[in-house]
């Protein structure tokens, strides 16, 4: 009999064990797929300044809720993991810039030359390990 509940019980803890496991991984899922939408709704589509405005700081959000480290000049550096970086390339002068010069300059700055333009997001990169967005790149399509 004492044979029989020592295996029982040992039986519930796997049991308990391997849904705990389950459940805490799709938790994770859950999180990432959640946090990627918000970035992802944007691929490929055709966005103002003000949303570019908004993602760039929904992506400073981020960085800084996961303690992302910034390099000597101020850009953030990727970790393999949850880092996000967002890119914005001018049509007008040909040029890509990262968005922390936008946010150093100023998004109201940007918001005043920008708000009305429209841009498109043309590539967007997901972290191996993790697949939470990586980076992306949105091109000015009106002047």
């Amino acid at each position: 009999m004492k044979k029989f509940v020592v295996f029982l019980i040992f039986v519930i803890l796997i049991v308990c064990g391997i849904s705990y496991s389950y459940i805490i991984n799709k938790a994770n899922y859950n999180t990432v797929k959640r946090e990627n939408q918000q970035f992802k709704d944007y691929y490929e589509k055709e966005v103002y300044g003000a949303d570019i405005a908004t993602i760039i700081n929904k992506a400073v959000d981020s960085n800084t809720k996961n303690n992302i480290n910034k390099d000597k000049d101020g850009l953030y550096i990727e970790n393999q993991t949850n880092s996000i970086k967002i890119y914005i390339k001018m049509k007008d002068i040909e040029e890509t810039y990262p968005m922390e010069l936008i946010v150093n300059s100023g998004v109201e700055k940007f918001l005043e030359y920008y708000n009305k333009i429209q841009f498109k997001c043309t590539k967007i990169e997901y972290h191996k390990n993790t697949q939470n967005v990586k980076s992306m790149l949105f091109e000015q399509i009106t002047s």
